[in-house]
């Protein structure tokens, strides 16, 4: 077979609006903010979401859900067409939507209106998965998976099928080959499971939902929260007869348990950003790679790396359903970071201040860290620009780098205090730093005798250029030729002593 195996997402669609501006003072009326400016964004949510998001790595995605013939339900088929193929089932009634109402990026308000919920199955959705190579349901509590149920325990028997599961819906059906809970939602799952909770017994399949409140469940104390999600995955594997059980656990990456010694799959960055969607991101790309032939540890691993960087690239508001979609194959896998010019553009959109770095960076030493842990402090997000191998070899001869720029950026993203790094081919980063447009361009104070070329650029958008402190001594030239000699003749407890 060529090309990625095609999925079947099987559950409740949402059309989400998100509506953000800026936010500076109180309503004289009421103890509330005033959001002004507002920019109205609309996308696929719930099931849909997954299923878009799936699609948008290039794979051939199937989507089975409830919808009707009103607005929220036609918008949505507009947002889907090409990209989605969808089989409707009949509903009871409008499209459930959810728009929130945003002040500098964080979410204020929410509202929920449209009640709609699957009426039924179809003999063309009963089909749909008893041909399916792979599924992944998407439960949001709307009904979807509950018709579909005896056609979904079938798949379960023969093919990977991955559920994400919700409060108000049921628990997956019994050979699941992975059940994607959040640690909070876990928690709520395995109360109900628990035999002292006089729900169903030791491996009898799960338990009956029942009505839970609106809020999202609190999540465990930070201080057990590894210990009870493990205790919680194995109870969900016994009450639910699923194969394995991934806690997802927000910026902390996901806990995934066969019932015995869970593995910590943490997440690659600390990013920080709007976690709408993470959920549907996870649990789609782990059904992509199970699909695939991957091992639940691979998709875990990969799954956790997509959804670190679906945050760190805006989250629901970084998607663009205008955005053409990748050829069948061409997944979204080989975007490691998130894009530089696209997080500048949303800082900026946002009000904040964006922040640019540049230099080769090779072995990354203190002097670099300080640095760059002082760029960050003065704005809201820290962009690395890295010259590439043939940019370092011009500049630092032909022994260099000593490492080669993939690895570069990787060490460099894995400090907390880098946000994004963007690798430029010539010899200065003008080029570069005309798509980002930093508000602050920032060098070391080792260059405040020296004319840097890109001053006056950024100056052109009012941008400004500052010199920061420089830890004296610290130096990759230096800390190569201490490598090269021979033990017993390196120096012990000194700091190199060239400046750079």
């Amino acid at each position: 077979m060529t090309g990625p195996v095609p999925l079947l997402v099987v559950g409740d669609a949402l059309l989400d609006h998100d509506l953000s501006g800026q936010a500076d003072r109180l309503a004289p009326d009421a103890p509330v903010p005033v959001v002004h400016g507002a920019r109205r964004a609309t996308r696929p949510g719930g099931a849909a979401l997954a299923a878009y998001l799936a699609a948008a790595d290039g794979r051939e995605v199937t989507l089975v859900t409830a919808l009707g013939d009103d607005e929220a339900a036609r918008t949505l088929r507009r947002l889907l067409k090409d990209r989605v193929r969808l089989v409707e089932l009949p509903t009871t009634g409008r499209l459930p939507r959810k728009t929130r109402i945003l002040a500098r990026g964080v979410p204020v308000l929410r509202l929920d209106d449209g009640d709609g919920r699957a009426a039924g199955a179809t003999e063309e959705a009963r089909a749909e998965l008893d041909a399916a190579q792979a599924v992944l349901v998407a439960d949001y509590g709307r009904g979807t998976a509950d018709v579909l149920r005896d056609a979904l325990g079938r798949a379960a028997a023969r093919i990977p099928v991955v559920w994400d599961p919700h409060p108000r819906g049921g628990p997956p059906v019994r050979g699941a080959r992975l059940a994607t809970p959040s640690a909070a939602e876990a928690r709520v799952f395995a109360d109900r499971a628990r035999p002292s909770a006089g729900t169903a017994p030791a491996g009898g399949g799960g338990c009956p939902p029942r009505p839970v409140a609106d809020a999202e469940p609190a999540p465990p104390d930070a201080r057990t929260g590894l210990r009870r999600s493990a205790a919680d995955a194995r109870e969900l594997i016994r009450a639910w007869g699923v194969t394995s059980v991934a806690v997802t656990l927000g910026e902390s990456g996901a806990l995934l348990s066969h019932g015995d010694e869970p593995l910590l799959v943490p997440a690659p960055d600390s990013v920080a950003g709007d976690a709408c969607g993470a959920g549907d991101r996870f649990a789609a790309t782990a059904a992509a790679l199970l699909a695939d032939g991957a091992l639940p540890e691979t998709a875990v691993q990969g799954a956790v790396r997509a959804a670190t960087r679906y945050v760190a690239e805006g989250g629901a508001a970084g998607l663009r359903p205008d955005a053409k979609r990748p050829a069948p194959g061409e997944t979204a896998e080989g975007r490691a970071h998130p894009d530089p010019v696209r997080l500048a553009a949303r800082v900026r959109e946002e009000g904040g201040t964006v922040v640019a770095a540049g230099g080769c960076f090779d072995l990354l030493h203190a002097g670099h860290v300080a640095l760059l842990q002082a760029a960050r402090r003065i704005g809201d997000c820290l962009i690395v620009c890295v010259n590439s191998d043939a940019s370092v070899r011009r500049r630092k001869g032909g022994t260099r780098p000593l490492v080669p720029a993939a690895d570069r950026v990787r060490v460099l993203m894995a400090l907390g205090c880098v946000d994004a790094v963007a690798v430029f081919e010539e010899d200065t980063p003008e080029r570069l730093l005309e798509q980002v447009r930093p508000h602050i361009w920032a060098k070391g104070g080792d260059y405040a005798l020296t004319r840097l070329p890109e001053a006056s650029l950024v100056r052109s958008w009012d941008g400004e250029v500052v010199l920061l402190p420089y830890l004296d001594g610290r130096s990759t030239t230096e800390l190569a030729a201490r490598a090269a000699l021979d033990p017993a003749e390196r120096p012990v407890g000194r700091a190199p002593t060239a400046r750079r």
